[in-house]
């Protein structure tokens, strides 16, 4: 599961040809997530409320690359690095 983006702790991670619908996964120390790309809402898992807002905004500010990466993940390609949050 290839690591895209990394900031303040959080790791963002695609899987090669994962399930629909276009998501990602989120790990903050012990606590693991799963993030709808489109709505930007949690799907699965928790993550504490700081993290999950981190995680949300980065999303809100990086979605097309977020759903770029998603093809190239179906596709089984290495997604492309996205800018951490900042």
């Amino acid at each position: 599961m290839p690591t895209i983006s990394a900031f303040y702790g959080i790791l963002i991670r695609m899987f090669f040809n994962d399930h629909a619908p276009p998501h990602f996964h989120v790990q903050y120390a012990e606590y693991k997530a799963i993030i709808d790309i489109q709505s930007l809402t949690l799907s699965e898992g928790n993550l504490p409320r700081r993290a999950l807002e981190l995680a949300l905004d980065w999303a809100e500010l990086h979605r097309d690359e977020l759903l770029e990466n998603w093809r190239l993940c179906e596709e089984k390609q290495q997604p492309k690095p996205i800018e951490p949050l900042k």
